[in-house]
């Protein structure tokens, strides 16, 4: 069993079809629709290419649909992932890993260093350079490396 992101809906479809969400606006990357975590009206940005989503009032966020399902629903990584359509019966056990617990300041030097790198990211992005393919896989390796630094804290 495995994880296939391809297989995740197109970011569009889901929020507006699956999550019933409708944005105030068409057409750019960013659109804005009402926060159904907090209840508020027009805080909720999506970005209509990766599927990632921030409010700006609750602080709600995650870097695609499959986080947005999860966190709707309450549910685990792999129900969400089947929900969606994402998860692939290929015959392999399914064998998840729960990250090991580090050191506080460990865990503090390692946020640190993905912060900045997201920082150095949005910096770049705002002085009109395009985030490359390479650069915004490293963004998710960051994101991920933050998630799981919460994952052994809440462990």
């Amino acid at each position: 069993m495995s994880f296939d992101r391809t297989r995740l809906p197109d970011p569009i479809e889901y929020y507006e079809n699956l999550a019933g969400l409708r944005f105030k606006e068409r057409g750019g990357k960013w659109r804005t629709t009402a926060c159904n975590f907090h209840g508020g009206s027009d805080s909720l940005r999506i970005n209509t290419a990766s599927g990632g989503y921030i409010c700006m009032s609750c602080g709600a966020g995650g870097g695609d649909v499959l986080a947005y399902h999860i966190a709707a629903h309450g549910l685990e990584f792999v129900q969400a992932a089947q929900a969606l359509g994402a998860w692939v019966e290929d015959g392999r056990p399914f064998n998840r890993t729960k990250p090991k617990a580090i050191g506080a300041s460990d865990a503090l030097d390692l946020l640190a260093y993905e912060i900045q790198l997201a920082a150095i990211a949005i910096t770049d992005h705002a002085h009109g350079k395009p985030c490359t393919e390479e650069d915004a896989a490293r963004l998710r390796v960051a994101s991920g490396r933050i998630n799981s630094v919460r994952e052994a804290h809440y462990e």
